[in-house]
């Protein structure tokens, strides 16, 4: 599975349901990656796409409201029910979408995230993870991107979950400490 993002410098992925930035070579970009695939959104990013579900992809939507049943998606009770519904997919066409929440629960269990990033801070009321402060996250690669139609830069950068080898080791000081942190709790 991967996810796709669109950010601000600061990580901010939304404000009020909507997108920050407006970006017409990013949605083109999102409509091919993900088009023939899975989607997995939350209730909310569902609900903010004006035509409802997203044509030519197989929509799994996560929501605990036991009465929410909208046409044209499979609605999952949990994160780990939309995996459950995905685990047949070819987990390179499945696609983590948002919002915050489905992120956070479901990032770690991604291959790769492919992060559109603008070069500006607008208010936001959601956030993806910095991938920049993460050592699970590496940056495989980096495209340029172009302006918006309201002058906001951007680039692509696509980023791999590292793994438990390939992370950078910490120093032997931070083990010790981290160890004897974790001892002392348990006493």
């Amino acid at each position: 599975m991967n996810a796709i993002v669109s950010v601000t410098q600061d990580w901010g992925i939304g404000f009020d349901g909507q997108l920050l930035v407006r970006n017409r070579a990013d949605m083109r970009r999102f409509v091919d990656l993900t088009m023939g695939g899975t989607v997995i959104m939350g209730r909310l990013t569902l609900e903010s796409f004006p035509g409802g579900p997203l044509k030519g992809r197989r929509n799994i939507v996560v929501s605990a409201r036991p009465d929410y049943e909208p046409e044209g998606v499979e609605v999952a009770r949990s994160p780990e029910a939309a995996l459950a519904l995905a685990k047949d997919d070819d987990p390179d066409r499945v696609w983590l979408i948002g919002g915050a929440s489905v992120y956070e629960a479901l990032l770690p269990r991604c291959e790769r995230a492919y992060v559109t990033k603008n070069a500006c801070e607008v208010t936001a009321d959601a956030w993806f993870p910095n991938l920049d402060e993460d050592d699970a996250w590496s940056v495989e690669s980096t495209e340029p991107g172009g302006v918006t139609e309201d002058g906001v830069s951007f680039e692509y950068v696509t980023y791999r979950h590292v793994t438990r080898d390939e992370a950078p080791r910490k120093p032997f000081i931070g083990s010790l400490l981290s160890h004897r942190t974790a001892r002392s709790r348990r006493t």
